[in-house]
């Protein structure tokens, strides 16, 4: 009788329970087992951590709430499932990974699921290595538990400062403002950087209008103390008293363990696997740990994003038992939210940005059109601005991005589908999209704005 074949995956979140559950499932059809062993750092599995920062806001009872499939879940599928267990070699010659504890597992396949830890700057940080007391970041069930609890500790009418403005900073900025917390966000550039500066001053009002104490061309410079607990930030030209700081400054690919294997990486340590997952003979790799392919200027960006975790490891998991599933790459779609003391934003963007345009080559023209998001005469009816660029020989679509009020940024899928297809602003500007007054205009402001921008080309 054949031995089922040794599949290990390292990590066990989206794209690595995924890809595991998805090759156990491809597999049986075609009559093949599969032996696999899934090895996890955390206590935690398969769990949002999209959703901590609602948690700390309070629209979340429960870490448990945001739990997507129990660890016995899993086992119960046939995965041996190890948590608290940590790869720290791999020889991909000899086919085994080492974990901390000595163990030496062989396999067949090996799985690289590991994820991207959130970046801790060395002024957040203890000499052995550790957050100071009050500090810390936003990226898994403990470091959410733990925010819960210093949120009760210091209770209403305390100080929180945030470092950093992209999603996870504007997100606990609006969870400490809901929780009744004074907020200081710092950010080295500005809010929501990864807008067009027309955009992301929209977002900077926002945030001011709903009382955060924005400052930007924040470079922090170290913290104030008490014993070993946070009461105070320093930046370039200012300082700021704090109970407590979060620090959302970025994440980084988890694969040292892999440094020397020959693995094509990234700068950051990124790995580039195909669309079916394969990054060499019997290795394999998907999740927030890999660069992925987008699609409108061919070029491989880092996008640590659940969508591309879940989309690529079934993917990956279909390819590893014998089926033909690709992950095509994205089109560089994201969305969120400030929702706090009576301002709402939604926040969304799809495509390029200018620079990004300019540097593959495309002629870019881009405008904004504000307008609403329904009927004027409507009381669902609120302000929405958006910005749709387009290349000027092609007319081909570019980029959208939004800003607005309630109902605002789903319209972004919109844009992102026609990306998808490589349609132009024109395609955008006349498809057939729905229309009654609670839910737009007669002419969909998205497709006023393509139309602006189609009549300039």
């Amino acid at each position: 009788m054949t031995s089922p074949r040794r599949v290990v995956v390292v990590g066990a979140d989206a794209a690595g329970m995924s890809a595991a559950h998805q090759a156990l499932r491809t597999a049986a059809r075609r009559g093949e087992a599969l032996a696999i062993t899934a090895l996890e750092s955390s206590d935690h599995t398969s769990y949002s951590a999209c959703g901590i920062p609602y948690w700390m806001a309070g629209d979340v009872g429960s870490g448990d709430d945001l739990v997507a499939r129990t660890a016995d879940q899993h086992r119960d599928a046939g995965i041996d499932l190890r948590l608290g267990t940590t790869v720290v070699a791999a020889d991909l010659a000899g086919r085994t990974v080492t974990t901390s504890a000595g163990e030496v597992l062989g396999y067949d396949d090996l799985v690289v699921a590991t994820g991207a830890p959130a970046v801790v700057p060395d002024w957040a940080l203890r000499a052995d290595g550790t957050s100071y007391d009050g500090v810390g970041v936003v990226k898994t069930l403990d470091d959410g538990a733990a925010w819960v609890r210093s949120f009760t500790r210091v209770g209403p009418g305390a100080h929180v400062v945030v470092v950093g403005a992209g999603y996870i900073g504007v997100e606990v900025a609006e969870a400490a403002l809901e929780q009744g917390f004074g907020v200081t966000v710092l950010t080295r550039t500005r809010g929501m950087g990864m807008l067009e500066d027309e955009m992301s001053d929209l977002v900077n009002t926002g945030l001011v209008d709903a009382g955060v104490e924005l400052v930007l061309g924040a470079e922090v410079t170290g913290l104030e103390l008490d014993g070993d607990r946070v009461t105070g930030v320093h930046w370039e030209g200012g300082s700021r008293e704090a109970d407590l700081v979060v620090v959302a400054v970025g994440v980084r690919p988890a694969t040292d363990f892999l440094a020397g294997s020959g693995l094509e990486m990234a700068d950051n340590g990124a790995l580039r696997p195909d669309p079916h997952g394969r990054v060499a003979d019997h290795v394999w790799a998907a999740g927030d740990c890999c660069e992925v392919r987008r699609r409108i200027d061919d070029q491989w960006v880092f996008r640590p994003l659940g969508t591309h975790a879940a989309k690529h490891g079934r993917a990956l998991g279909d390819s590893l038992g014998g089926g033909d599933l690709s992950f095509d790459g994205m089109v560089d779609t994201s969305i969120t939210r400030f929702s706090a003391c009576g301002v709402h934003l939604e926040i969304a963007r799809t495509g390029l940005s200018r620079a990004d345009a300019e540097t593959a080559g495309f002629d870019p023209v881009a405008l904004v059109t504000e307008g609403t998001t329904a009927a004027g005469y409507m009381p669902e009816a609120e302000p929405i601005a958006i910005w749709v660029m387009a290349d000027r020989t092609t007319r081909r679509l570019l980029g959208v991005q939004v800003v607005g009020g309630h109902g605002a940024g789903k319209r972004i899928d919109t844009a992102a589908a026609v990306l998808w297809a490589e349609g132009s602003v024109d395609d955008l500007a006349w498809m057939d999209l729905s229309y009654a007054p609670p839910f737009s205009t007669t002419w969909e402001v998205l497709q006023i704005a393509a139309r602006r921008v189609a009549e300039r080309l």
